[in-house]
């Protein structure tokens, strides 16, 4: 939606005989200039960004980085999601030259997969409509790119869930523009990522793949969060780095934690276990197979 058509969309759900709030800030910005109108105290509170960020507004600001990409996705028209997680150091197979480790560049493998997963699936959104089904990453560079570039050789849109990072955590340049959100908490983050998702796909990262992967698994476990196809894209790095079984052996979780999730190598795998996926699938759409 155009900045023009948002505006003219607020203009007619504006309810009351009240002036807008809009209408105001562009008022207020052709005051005389004296003291007073220079003043931190005479700016409006909502256009002053020195007092949003005051410790005491932390509130409100949770509660904007909870309505804004709400508000943004649902005038988009987007009704369900397919998650990807992943590492932002896996590069592109043609730079596993210049990885970091051996075993990074062996991962390399899993860029073009995640590339050719969101591209079948974002092919078959559009195909219904494309509103179902919506790529969503944490829109940086790796996998997430990978991601974005997939729905993008698609025809299609993708959403970016940014955050704020001193390092590695720039919009990839693959993202919908539109669709591209900015966070400051890393809660609030998460949530966006799980409350339409129809699909979760985890592939090979580090601790923000890890928090993320046990975030949703937690939520899933304890029945917070409806029970969807979870996908973990590589088995020997995920059996290398977590011993599930002892998790199980030492009875911390359950033997039935461990049907929570599957193992996949490939796109075509992922697409053959959401389509068979034996549990209830969500009110939201359907994930098509192959």
């Amino acid at each position: 939606m155009t900045d023009d058509l948002r505006s003219e969309a607020m203009r007619d759900d504006r309810q009351g005989p009240f002036r807008d709030a809009g209408e105001d800030r562009r008022t207020a910005r052709e005051v005389p200039d004296t003291p007073q109108t220079r003043a931190e105290s005479y700016r409006l509170a909502f256009s002053d960004d020195d007092f949003m960020c005051r410790p005491e507004l932390r509130p409100v600001r949770l509660q904007l980085e909870l309505m804004k990409p709400e508000m943004v996705l649902t005038e988009a028209g987007i009704d369900s999601t397919v998650v990807l997680f992943g590492g932002a150091r896996i590069p592109e197979p043609k730079d596993k030259d210049g990885a970091r480790t051996a075993r990074l560049a062996e991962l390399t493998r899993y860029y073009d997969e995640a590339r050719e997963f969101s591209r079948r699936i974002t092919e078959a959104s559009l195909a219904r409509g494309g509103r179902e089904n919506i790529i969503v990453t944490g829109g940086g560079p790796g996998v997430m790119e990978a991601g974005n570039r997939g729905a993008d050789d698609a025809g299609g849109r993708s959403v970016g869930l940014n955050i704020v990072l001193p390092h590695e955590q720039a919009p990839n340049a693959y993202v919908t523009p539109g669709l591209c959100f900015n966070f400051h908490y890393f809660a609030l983050r998460k949530m966006h990522f799980l409350m339409r998702a129809n699909a979760v796909c985890v592939f090979p990262g580090g601790f923000g793949t890890l928090d993320e992967t046990f975030e949703a698994l937690t939520l899933i476990q304890t029945g917070r969060m409806e029970r969807v196809p979870f996908l973990l894209f590589g088995r020997s790095f995920w059996e290398e780095i977590i011993n599930w079984d002892s998790l199980s052996r030492a009875g911390t979780i359950s033997d039935e934690d461990l049907d929570l999730f599957r193992f996949v190598e490939s796109a075509d795998e992922a697409l053959d276990q959401i389509a068979n996926w034996p549990h209830p699938r969500s009110k939201r759409g359907t994930i098509p197979g192959r």
